[in-house]
């Protein structure tokens, strides 16, 4: 075991195994937080993700371990690049797939969690097709969770990896439709229950959800955990991916929350390094936080030494050993009052050389501080008998506390003289002003709205629970009087911008919205005026804003009793694994209740004479001719059964994609017969206006046609 001293912790008791016995000893290798793909275009970090997990499954093959817990946060995107998902499948490949056998036996259903309409299991090794060495068990995180509402609902990149046979993908839980809902519906938690000798082993994946909910959840005690009868003769880890340090009051997850029927809780979403176990007062559960294997911001906790652990479990003991990451770059961060360093070296703090040379030789020092903690930390390496690695460029970062400075320098520009010594040397600077010495009469006023959060009579505390993304800007958006884009829309795209990283999400909103906008002024058939106009485009936009808000309305209500499946024995033994939350649904029960769609019209109906449809285009598309009967099988194409209703989160989700064919399908069907009743049909016309009409076009068409036939005929 490694000195708790280095983490900065007291030393708490270390669990450990009293005499290992190697048949009945599950090894398993933990990490978090991978967040592959970051800065993926970076020329000196891009690499630095993709290095550190493929040492972490070299690790897990030196180690010769059963299996690999992931607790969420692989991706770094949501929706990573393709030169991303490609790296990840060929490590996977390369270090997870092999001959060896597999040592733990599955005991829960391998089906539990399968892609719906496919025969394949849930659990990669269960496959016959699959020769799996390591298996990889993973839940889903805040940055890789799954989105949409496709055909098969919410997918995420995790669901291409499950489906691939290269990662099992466990924690994926159903979601309230809308707020009614989730008052009467909790969490139900699956495990994976696993077996080698005498050890017996359940995972409990829980991917990441709104803190809010979660915190809601687990006070009303409305966590189900899915566990076998003789449940204290089991070992229990729960994997999460939520926020341990409290933002607010409801902002994260209190550590005391949890079943007592756990052993271990693998935390995940914290990057900095609390590997070692800390048990929890009152509970007799232990916590361990690996922390994330790549640094995504330049902040203190990212400084600690990265890490993953190798635990062993037998029986009821366990043990757990912190393994370090060479491949991790090395990083420092420090700080300077320039008022105290001036004071002491003798310079005026608007001096600019002065400044500028004072912060050089403090980020030289730091460097060198860096490149030594490598160079230590590779001696080690190599008297353990481990390769040596080459000296990567490091991360360096000086906070400059500037209070009383007039001026600073460009920290870019300042950067620049550490380009090829540092690897961040953009932002190798960080300038901020003590609250101590700025008062609030010399603050810049800004030209923003009071919100909701600038109330004096609110405490702290309110405050801090009012400190929302999506209410903050609601409120801004209103104050500002938009003119041509709606509050509303701009709010759901700044959210999604926010908290699902789509650098996209704003841009695409703002040119659907104006599209949308310029084509309801042209669509008032007004001549437009100068004066006017303001007014017109007020009306468009108010239009848009109200139908985009029925939108909203009409999805939830459709949605509404589609959620997960009520269970009539939930108070008789939460605790069995022969429960059964999949018994029914809501929605089968509502649409039982339905009237019968109306009948067909008779196929022996005589037809109508075919006619032809005039040709589209510049003669290259020939005359169809249109019947009734073409009329006949759309409707009858309404009365095809819905598809099997599911329970889980995908059917949740892809409800309204679902009814889309139906709806447009009914629509169809009425065209059709609105044009049986005239005596032509219209037709799209692509070309420009002004140019050419139908008939026109039907013309060169024949004259086409006879021009074929003449050269035939030759």
């Amino acid at each position: 075991m490694s000195n708790n001293s280095d983490y900065g912790l007291e030393a708490p008791p270390v669990p450990t195994i009293g005499t290992e016995h190697a048949d009945d000893t599950i090894k398993i290798l933990l990490a978090t937080d991978n967040h592959i793909g970051y800065l993926e275009r970076d020329p000196v970090r891009g690499q630095d993700s993709i290095d550190a997990f493929r040492e972490v499954l070299q690790l897990a093959v030196k180690n010769d371990v059963d299996f690999i817990l992931l607790a969420g946060d692989l991706f770094h995107e949501n929706r990573p690049s393709r030169d991303c998902l490609y790296q990840v499948m060929a490590l996977l490949r390369e270090y997870t797939l092999g001959d060896r056998p597999i040592q733990v036996e599955l005991l829960s259903d391998p089906n539990d969690g399968k892609a719906a309409s496919y025969s394949f299991p849930a659990i990669n090794y269960e496959d016959p097709n699959l020769n799996v060495a390591i298996p990889v068990f993973s839940i889903h995180g805040n940055h890789d969770d799954p989105q949409g509402a496709g055909p098969e609902g919410a997918l995420c990149a995790l669901d291409m990896l499950s489906v691939s046979g290269l990662i099992n993908y466990m924690g994926k839980i159903d979601l309230p439709l809308d707020d009614a809902e989730a008052q009467n519906t909790g969490i139900a938690i699956r495990p994976v229950l696993l077996r080698k000798g005498n050890t017996r082993l359940g995972l409990y994946g829980v991917g990441n959800v709104k803190d809010q909910r979660m915190h809601f959840e687990l006070r009303s005690n409305r966590v189900r955990m899915y566990m076998p009868r003789d449940k204290d003769s089991w070992f229990n880890i729960l994997l999460l991916h939520q926020n341990r340090v409290a933002h607010g009051p409801q902002q994260s997850v209190p550590e005391g929350m949890f079943d007592d029927s756990i052993d271990l809780v693998v935390w995940g979403h914290e990057h900095d390094c609390r590997i070692v176990p800390e048990p929890v007062a009152g509970k007799r559960y232990y916590i361990t936080q690996p922390g994330s294997s790549v640094a995504t911001s330049l902040a203190d906790g990212e400084a600690l030494e990265k890490h993953v652990a190798l635990l062993k479990i037998q029986g009821k003991e366990f043990e757990l050993t912190p393994i370090p990451l060479r491949s991790v770059r090395p990083f420092v961060i420090d700080d300077l009052v320039l008022s105290e360093v001036a004071e002491e070296e003798g310079f005026d703090v608007n001096d600019k050389i002065e400044v500028a040379r004072c912060l050089k030789a403090k980020v030289n020092e730091l460097i060198e501080r860096a490149n030594a903690e490598w160079d230590e930390r590779n001696a080690r390496a190599v008297s353990e008998g481990e390769p040596e690695l080459p000296r990567p460029l490091p991360l360096v970062r000086l906070k400059v506390d500037t209070t009383g400075v007039s001026e600073m320098s460009n920290p870019v520009r300042f950067g620049q003289e550490f380009q090829g010594r540092i690897a961040n040397p953009r932002d190798v600077l960080v300038f901020h002003r003590s609250r101590k010495g700025t008062s609030r009469a010399s603050k810049i006023k800004a030209d923003v709205p009071e919100l909701s959060i600038d109330d004096p009579n609110l405490s702290t505390g309110e405050k801090l629970s009012k400190v929302r993304v999506q209410t903050l800007v609601r409120e801004y958006l209103a104050a500002q009087e938009l003119q041509l884009l709606g509050e509303g829309g701009m709010s759901e795209a700044i959210e999604t911008f926010v908290e699902k990283d789509d650098i996209h999400a704003i841009q695409n909103h703002v040119t659907i919205a104006l599209r949308s906008l310029m084509k309801g002024v042209q669509a008032t058939g007004e001549d437009l005026d100068e004066n006017d106009f303001e007014e017109i485009v007020d009306k468009v936009r108010d239009a848009q804003e109200k139908q985009q808000a029925e939108n909203q309305t009409s999805i939830s209500t459709k949605d509404k009793g589609k959620g997960k499946a009520t269970n009539d024995d939930s108070d008789a033994s939460i605790d069995s694994m022969m429960m059964d939350v999949d018994a029914g649904s809501d929605f089968e029960a509502q649409m039982s209740d339905a009237p019968p769609p109306p009948k067909a019209r008779s196929a022996t109906k005589k037809a109508a004479p075919a006619r032809k449809a005039p040709a589209r285009g510049k003669g290259k598309a020939t005359a169809t001719p249109i019947s009734d009967d073409d009329e006949d099988e759309d409707e009858i194409e309404d009365e095809a059964p819905p598809p099997p209703k599911r329970t889980n989160r995908a059917a949740v989700l892809s409800q309204s994609s679902k009814k889309a064919p139906a709806k447009s399908t009914t629509k169809k069907a009425a065209a059709s017969k609105a044009g049986a009743s005239k005596a032509t049909q219209s037709t799209l016309s692509f070309a420009p206006a002004g140019r050419s009409s139908t008939r026109a076009a039907a013309t060169r068409a024949k004259r086409k046609v006879a021009e074929t036939i003449e050269l035939d005929s030759d």
